[in-house]
């Protein structure tokens, strides 16, 4: 029965694992350019690990044993996420190889609209995908808020971490799991916090502050809005309190 199941559980985790391997040589090579200290090292592997056991579970639960083209773009994308996050670790904000950050930053952002397109054009659209694009997606908007935040103010914080406080309210508030209806409003809001962001990390305008000011007012539009429309409509719809 082990053996069984060891078999087939392998050919699954056999590809998140060379990706993750491949992050581990994404981040020696930004060693070998710029430098990277056990800090960055330690975020850098531990994001690369994150992602193999993230990505290894959601094939299982999916019972799929290959990724498609778009899951593969995400992936790519999902290197430059660990560089920047080692990057942005390893020095604390401080002293951070600013141009290879935002380049980093702005080619993953850009490369949102490619695997999208990819997962459309070749029939490869699948849930397992869309929740990985997402989880990379808010995870770089988290780092690129943090590193804001050191010259801006903690404030900047709130950007990042308003999707993982949404989800831990869902864990307790079980209305807020509902489906929400597609939104392209929701999908322009998404879009400008990481175009701000790396606007602002790049420190090329004096009045930066602004732009981050209004992504975040912007972030707190659109939530709410969702928020709203969960607790008025969906908590009906599966038949709980809305005090719950």
């Amino acid at each position: 029965m082990i053996t069984l199941q060891h078999t087939r559980t392998a050919p699954v985790l056999r590809e998140p694992a060379i990706w993750a391997g491949l992050q581990v040589l994404a981040l020696g090579v930004v060693a070998a350019t710029t430098g990277l200290g056990p800090l960055g090292w330690a975020a850098g592997l531990a994001y690369g690990f994150a992602t193999w056991a993230f990505l290894g579970y959601g094939m299982q639960r999916h019972r799929t044993s290959a990724l498609g083209p778009a899951d593969r773009v995400t992936l790519a994308r999902g290197l430059m996420v660990g560089a920047v996050t080692a990057l942005v670790a390893d020095r604390a904000g401080q002293d951070v190889p600013v141009a290879l950050v935002v380049t980093l930053a702005a080619v993953a952002l850009s490369l949102d609209w490619v695997d999208g397109q990819v997962a459309r054009r070749t029939g490869t659209s699948t849930a397992l995908g869309a929740r990985f694009d997402m989880e990379v997606d808010a995870f770089l908007i988290l780092v690129l808020s943090a590193y804001v935040a050191v010259h801006m103010g903690p404030w900047v914080l709130a950007i990042g971490l308003m999707r993982y406080v949404f989800v831990a309210a869902s864990w307790r508030l079980r209305w807020m799991n509902a489906p929400l209806p597609a939104s392209y409003a929701r999908k322009v809001v998404a879009a400008v916090q990481g175009i701000f962001l790396v606007v602002a990390a790049s420190g090329l305008l004096p009045y930066a502050g602004v732009l981050v000011g209004l992504a975040l007012a912007s972030l707190v539009w659109s939530f709410g809005r969702d928020v709203l429309w969960l607790w008025t409509n969906a908590a009906v719809a599966v038949g709980e309190s809305r005090h719950v």
